[in-house]
């Protein structure tokens, strides 16, 4: 059942799903047969907000109040603002992995409450001539690669990820500035916080990865186990998730 409180305006071609909370005077545009809006399952949509035309809600996601959303929103994110931007996502926890630079960690695994996820803490050698820290494939880096990627130059709106996949695996490493990554199993969900050379992040096939919340001088180092196979991945959460169910033990 969909609540939608007064003074709300839905457009007549608005498609909504179920369990559905619409606040107080929030406006719901819709457009032609290809340029329709569509609010998935279980969105909260708070009050004075408005909804471009076109745009998907992805489920669960919060739409925070008076908002204006003119880009579709993925599945489980947080946005607010004009434009909105993604601020965090629902149900997620904050890792508690400690970045304080004067007590780094030894090198070592950190196991997530996500399963197969790890963090790993690389060896790094401060010297006065330049620091150095070195990771070794299938030793520190727990496969060998048969690719790399780098992203950077990413607007702070802009979203990474958003997908699953199949075989592949992947370590990220920030190696400069700032990175925000979400690991999902599809039970539990975490957020760390990529900000050193010698910190990477495992994800293991069949782990939900996002990255946003990009510094402005972010460069995202990732080693990829396979090569590029488009079949490879699972765009779709909904989708991934219920993969993730029969994947488990009957």
């Amino acid at each position: 059942m969909n609540i939608i409180k007064a003074g709300a305006y839905i457009a007549d071609s608005a498609i909504l799903e179920d369990q559905i909370h619409i606040g107080h005077n929030a406006v719901i545009l819709s457009g032609t047969a290809d340029n329709i809006t569509k609010i998935c399952y279980g969105v909260v949509i708070g009050s004075n907000s408005t909804i471009y035309e076109g745009v998907i809600i992805g489920s669960k996601a919060v739409v925070r109040p008076g908002s204006v959303v003119n880009r579709s929103v993925p599945p489980l994110a947080v946005v607010e603002g004009n434009p909105a931007k993604i601020v965090g996502y629902v149900e997620t926890s904050t890792s508690q992995v400690d970045t304080k630079v004067d007590r780094l960690p030894l090198p070592g695994v950190t196991q997530t409450s996500v399963s197969g996820v790890n963090i790993h803490n690389l060896p790094n050698v401060p010297d006065i001539r330049g620091n150095l820290t070195v990771g070794e494939f299938e030793k520190q880096i727990p496969f060998s690669t048969n690719r790399y990627f780098l992203i950077y130059d990413v607007p702070t709106a802009e979203t990474r990820g958003e997908h699953a996949h199949i075989e592949c695996h992947q370590f990220l490493i920030a190696v400069k500035g700032t990175v925000h990554v979400v690991a999902d199993d599809g039970s539990n969900r975490e957020e760390f916080v990529l900000d050193r050379p010698s910190m990477g992040i495992h994800l293991p096939p069949m782990t939900w990865g996002i990255q946003y919340r990009y510094s402005n001088d972010a460069v995202l180092l990732v080693f990829a186990s396979h090569y590029y196979d488009s079949a490879d991945y699972i765009r779709n959460y909904d989708e991934f998730v219920s993969t993730k169910k029969t994947m488990l033990p009957q």
